[in-house]
């Protein structure tokens, strides 16, 4: 089922560090999410550049005041899935009740989704048709995998020996979960592989997409991290739009708007809102 399927990836990845990971998350939940929101907000509108929300449907559902805080916003929101849950360790079966029930839960919302990332950036061979069959016009995981991570281009995938109807892009390796939990980097550090990914894309008129989530990425101590990866592609004359922006002008003029040099699409997983919702998980 979805919750042992979660348990399941979790153990793998984590095994004895699972403690503290919650310990982790609770010191970053000390921060409300209305806070953390605000903070991106002001700092993307500072470069008018869009952000794009992939939210965990079941938590949206929880949190109608700060999903609609962005909903509101020129920023967007995406589809993450129902539950949080690794799709690898799930039927085929149950990997459609959690799209199609995440498509239901925003609508019930009024929100309009056109894009999906699954939680973790994991995808079976049967999920690509899962997002054809329910209409998504991108998805923004399947380009985490090796192979596509370094393209700077969208790209489409194979589905019965004909190209997907949905667009993918490239997702950087670089993640702020990645830098942050695992290797422990300081924003410095953080800046500079940003600084060298961007410059790479920009040399190439190519597209790069971080995954920058807003429970690390809008902490007071890290969001300089943010502005400067907009500091650095103003400078190098990028363009930062949300990723729905993004394909629809790609796909009608096979080119960046204005002419920039390349697009930066910065991204943000929403898996909770509160260290309830992440405690949750385990119930």
């Amino acid at each position: 089922m979805l919750k042992t399927g979660w348990l399941k990836y979790l153990w793998d990845r984590r095994k004895g560090r699972i403690l503290h990971q919650f310990m982790h998350m609770a010191r970053l939940h000390k921060t409300p999410f209305r806070v953390l929101l605000r903070n991106i907000f002001e700092v993307t509108d500072e470069y008018q550049a869009g952000f794009t929300f992939p939210i965990v449907a079941s938590v949206a559902l929880k949190n109608p005041e700060l999903t609609r805080m962005i909903s509101e916003s020129h920023h967007e929101i995406a589809s993450h899935g129902f539950k949080h849950v690794n799709y690898k360790y799930i039927s085929v079966r149950e990997q459609e009740i959690d799209i199609a029930r995440s498509i239901k839960a925003f609508k019930s919302m009024k929100i309009s989704v056109y894009g999906f990332r699954a939680p973790y950036n994991a995808y079976t061979d049967c999920t690509p048709k899962l997002l054809e069959k329910h209409d998504f016009l991108w998805d923004i995981g399947i380009g985490y995998a090796p192979k596509y991570r370094e393209t700077g281009r969208f790209f489409r995938v194979k589905i019965d020996d004909r190209e997907s109807r949905f667009v993918c892009i490239p997702l950087s390796q670089w993640s702020d979960d990645a830098m942050i939990d695992i290797y422990g980097m300081k924003n410095s550090q953080m800046i500079r592989i940003f600084r060298r990914a961007i410059k790479r894309t920009a040399e190439k008129h190519g597209v790069i997409m971080f995954d920058l989530h807003p429970i690390r990425i809008g902490q007071p101590k890290y969001i300089d991290v943010l502005r400067e990866i907009l500091d650095y592609g103003e400078e190098l004359d990028g363009w930062f739009p949300t990723v729905t922006e993004a394909v629809n002008h790609w796909l009608k003029h096979g080119e960046w708007k204005d002419d920039a040099s390349f697009c930066c699409l910065l991204t943000g997983d929403i898996d909770n809102f509160t260290f309830t919702d992440y405690l949750s998980r385990l119930l």
